[in-house]
């Protein structure tokens, strides 16, 4: 990939495509050439009137991974409103089904920078696509834990409406800079300015 490519994962009603959608607006409003990357199990769904099967979950991971590719070809920012991995984060949780982890890992791997949504915003019912406020947690806990798997890090993102917009810019431009700071071989690692744990959004998420 050519371009510098911002992945953004999350559990359900997190905020993740109104915030791919800002980002990419603040960043093409600057000047930069800009591609946001909607989710395309939302599209499936949208146009099959349901949720996808067992047996279609590798090729939507695949028709994800695509569409970043190509747009990483002609873009010098790309926006994702998830990648293959919560596709195959959702295949374990809904099917009991691993299997995608490894491909959609691999790929996902190829991304610059991963913004995690924190679970800091009121869940919300858009139709057939989202299960409810339960799967919220265990979701949030897969993606973190397969990310661990894989050593990926991730940039927490927390906040509502403007303060969540500034945090994440504040994360892209800190990973967009780091590259020429950290050791090769070395990947930038977001940390709390206020508490140096990079585990900080405990601090700001409402005591459940």
């Amino acid at each position: 990939m050519s371009a510098f490519v911002v992945a953004l994962l999350g559990a359900e009603s997190t905020g993740k495509t109104t915030l791919a959608q800002e980002i990419g607006m603040t960043l093409a409003a600057r000047g930069e050439r800009v591609a946001v990357v909607g989710e395309y199990l939302r599209e499936f769904c949208d146009r099959e009137g349901r949720t996808p099967r067992i047996d279609e979950q590798r090729s939507i991971a695949a028709e994800q991974t695509r569409r970043i590719a190509a747009a990483a070809a002609g873009h010098d920012v790309v926006v994702a409103d998830t990648s293959a991995l919560m596709i195959a984060v959702y295949s374990d949780h809904v099917f009991g089904d691993p299997g995608l982890y490894d491909e959609a890992l691999a790929a996902h791997a190829r991304c610059q920078l991963t913004l995690l949504t924190a679970l800091d915003l009121p869940w919300q019912s858009d139709g057939h696509q989202r299960d409810g406020p339960h799967v919220r947690e265990p979701v949030d806990a897969k993606v973190r834990a397969a990310l661990a798997r894989a050593a990926l890090d991730c940039s927490v993102v927390f906040g509502h409406g403007p303060e969540r917009l500034a945090n994440a810019l504040a994360a892209v431009e800190r990973a967009r800079r780091a590259p020429e700071a950290l050791p090769e071989g070395r990947r930038w690692r977001w940390v709390c300015e206020r508490c140096g744990d990079a585990d900080c959004e405990r601090h700001w998420l409402p005591r459940l």
